[in-house]
C-alpha cells in the first residue's frame, strides 16, 4: 500500500488524489472509544471539506446505539469500500451487534481499528463537531492516507 504517514504532512493534492475513489458512495467508519472497545458504522454522508488543511466530514444519527461513543471520539478511520467489500455493508449497518466479530483487524497509528478492506483509508483526528438536527456532523483532519495494493496496479 502507498501510505502517507503521521510524520509526513498530508497535502491537499494527496487528499484530492485519494478522493477519486469515492465512486461507490459507501464507507465504513471505525473508532476505538475506550481501550478494548471498537465501534463501526456504514456511512454515505462522507465528503471532502477542505484541502488546506485536509478535512473530511461525515454524519452520525443521534439514534445510533453507539452515538455517545461517536460524540466523544478523538480519532477515527474511514474506509472507502469498493465492490469486493460489499459484504461488509450489512455487518456494519446492523444495530446493536458486535460488528467486528470474526474479523481480523489491525490498529492504526491513531489507535483506530483498521479493516483489510477498501480502496483507500483515511485516519483522522476529530477536528470539530456540529449540530445537524437529528445527526451530528463530525469533521476530521486527515492525518494518514493509505491506498490499497489493488490501487497500485
Amino acid at each position: 500500500m502507498e501510505t502517507i504517514t503521521l510524520d509526513q504532512l498530508v497535502t491537499g493534492s494527496d487528499l484530492r488524489q485519494a478522493m477519486r475513489h469515492w465512486a461507490s458512495g459507501i464507507t465504513v467508519i471505525t473508532a476505538r472509544p475506550a481501550p478494548g472497545a471498537r465501534i463501526g458504522l456504514v456511512s454515505n454522508s462522507f465528503t471532502s471539506v477542505s484541502l488546506d488543511p485536509p478535512l473530511v466530514s461525515w454524519c452520525v444519527d443521534r439514534q445510533s446505539t453507539s452515538f455517545e461513543s461517536w460524540r466523544t471520539i478523538d480519532a477515527f478511520s474511514i474506509h472507502i469500500l469498493d465492490d469486493e467489500d460489499s459484504h461488509l455493508v450489512p455487518r456494519f449497518a446492523a444495530r446493536g451487534t458486535d460488528k467486528f466479530a470474526g474479523l481480523e483487524t489491525r490498529t492504526s497509528e491513531l489507535s483506530t481499528p483498521i479493516l483489510d478492506a477498501g480502496a483507500v483509508r483515511f485516519d483522522c483526528r476529530t477536528w470539530k463537531t456540529y449540530d445537524g438536527g437529528d445527526h451530528l456532523i463530525i469533521i476530521g483532519e486527515v492525518r494518514r492516507i493509505e491506498h490499497s495494493r489493488k490501487d497500485a496496479k
